[in-house]
């Protein structure tokens, strides 16, 4: 098992000039954000959950601007429709006829500020272009341009006026992202900034430059194909599995999607790291964002003061590394 061929120092090559470039405007919060990358290169979308001011919305537009696609932001509201968000047809008197009139998710990379704000209606209008890729109107099925992702946002204080994602929702996500507040040493560098002129709303002053075209996503996706992994790690990935479905503390354990994701995720991961194969450290390092939010607790196991992170770490600490 050999790293170093050239699709491997490639990828590298543009990972590291995508971080090179976010560090212009990302402080604190370069994990997150290489966990976004993994995303966009598995297909996958991405749940991130913080409270307000935490830099969400401005690493979402940020990598939008990295790799040179389309981006549109759209502010859920307990008032939204459906049709606000795929579109609708309009009656044109003039031509007397229909036209489609279509609606923000007619991009590549879409930003869903506050997903629990809208009811479940309007949040079910995502469903098809998140597994799909593609949007029904009026029984005219239109794809969508890729790279297509969803980065949705959610504040997980808040709960007034809220619709909590049902577990066929947030199944569409690859990876649910806790964004935290900085430490101080970091939070020091943000108020640097901001004295010396950064503004969070004009991104374009801080002189970010391209790193790649939506033709390059598609290159580095094939490149992530070729990322070898071996019988131990499937046999790894499916203890995981079967460890959540003995778990005393789990009503809804992980399923076979949520290993299938896991490995694609590892395969991305392990090339963002320069290397042609997968290492079980690769699948625990990315157990915990891949598998959270697909699971349900037991009323007593959050009685008691666990959350899905937890039960995954002591889980893992008992399953046996492979070799």
């Amino acid at each position: 098992m050999t790293s170093g061929t050239q699709p491997a120092a490639a990828m590298q090559a543009a990972v590291t000039r995508l971080r090179e470039q976010s560090s212009k405007i990302i402080v604190g919060q370069e994990r997150t954000f290489e966990l976004m990358l993994v995303a966009l290169f598995t297909r996958g979308h991405v749940l991130l959950e913080g409270v307000p001011g935490t830099a969400k919305t401005l690493m979402a537009k940020t990598l939008a601007r990295l790799i040179d696609v389309q981006f549109r932001r759209l502010q859920f509201t307990p008032d939204l429709m459906p049709s606000d968000v795929v579109g609708t047809t309009v009656y044109d008197l003039q031509s007397s006829s229909f036209n489609l009139k279509r609606g923000p998710i007619f991009t590549q990379i879409l930003l869903v500020d506050e997903i629990n704000r809208a009811p479940a209606k309007t949040q079910a209008a995502l469903l098809e272009a998140m597994e799909e890729r593609q949007v029904s109107i009026d029984g005219q099925t239109m794809p969508l341009t890729e790279p297509f992702m969803v980065i949705a946002t959610q504040n997980p204080v808040e709960m007034d006026g809220t619709y909590p994602l049902p577990e066929a929702q947030l199944d569409r996500f690859l990876f649910k992202l806790k964004v935290d507040y900085l430490p101080t040493s970091e939070e020091v560098e943000v108020l640097r900034r901001s004295h010396h002129g950064f503004d969070a709303h004009d991104i374009d002053a801080a002189g970010l430059t391209a790193v790649l075209r939506a033709d390059h996503v598609a290159s580095i996706r094939q490149m992530v194909q070729t990322v070898q992994v071996e019988d131990g790690i499937l046999a790894y990935i499916a203890n995981i599995l079967e460890a959540t479905r003995r778990s005393g503390d789990l009503m809804l354990p992980a399923s076979t999607r949520a290993g299938v994701n896991l490995l694609r995720a590892a395969k991305t991961y392990a090339a963002v790291q320069g290397r042609d194969y997968v290492l079980p450290d690769d699948v625990k390092e990315l157990v915990p964002p891949t598998f959270s939010h697909r699971l349900v607790l037991r009323p007593e196991a959050e009685i008691a003061g666990l959350d899905a992170e937890t039960v995954l770490r002591h889980l893992l600490a008992k399953i046996e590394v492979p070799r």
